[in-house]
């Protein structure tokens, strides 16, 4: 077993990347713990989550687009949502954040 504390705002950096950073915390079995950072107008393509998936975003703001419906999450914000669901991520804003599957 190991012990880190971790600074969620610094475990992905957007000085350094074109459009976005991703760092891959815990992944097993298609389960895991992602950090994000996406630049302002740039999207994640339409792609499916293979596990039930909540979002928490770290600064910034995003859009998920399941199909018709769209939701905004501001800094501090959840949204869950279950898998299987279509969708793709847009940054309103230069944005960090976190992806949980389980």
């Amino acid at each position: 077993m190991f012990y880190n504390v971790l600074k969620a705002k610094d475990l992905v950096d957007l000085d350094h990347a074109t459009k976005f950073d991703k760092n891959v915390l815990l992944e097993k079995d298609g389960c895991g713990l992602v950090a994000m950072a996406l630049k302002k107008d740039e999207i994640i393509d339409t792609h499916t989550s293979t596990e039930d998936a909540a979002v928490y975003v770290i600064d910034g703001e995003i859009e998920i687009h399941f199909n018709a419906e769209k939701f905004k999450i501001d800094k501090g914000e959840i949204l869950m949502f279950k898998k299987d669901s279509e969708h793709k991520v847009l940054a309103l804003k230069d944005s960090k954040f976190l992806i949980f599957k389980a």
